[in-house]
């Protein structure tokens, strides 16, 4: 039941990255990415999640925000 509290609380914060991020709100896209990366962290740490896996979800999440920052630039 813990295991699924907690991937519960890190789906939830990827999403709300992704609403950060299409409402292209870079601030709190920013501030989201942090929360969710020290949840996908803290999860690969105790063995809930690949640490891979961790890598590549907080990667791919990563991208999507500086893509964001880079577009607000252009």
């Amino acid at each position: 039941m813990h295991n699924l509290q907690i991937r519960s609380k890190i789906r939830t914060l990827a999403r709300k990255v992704e609403t950060a991020v299409a409402a292209k709100d870079a601030k709190s896209a920013k501030t989201f990415l942090n929360e969710a990366f020290a949840a996908w962290d803290k999860a690969a740490k105790t063995g809930i999640v690949h640490w891979r896996a961790a890598s590549r979800k907080k990667s791919r999440l990563s991208s999507r925000v500086d893509g964001l920052a880079a577009a607000a630039k252009a």
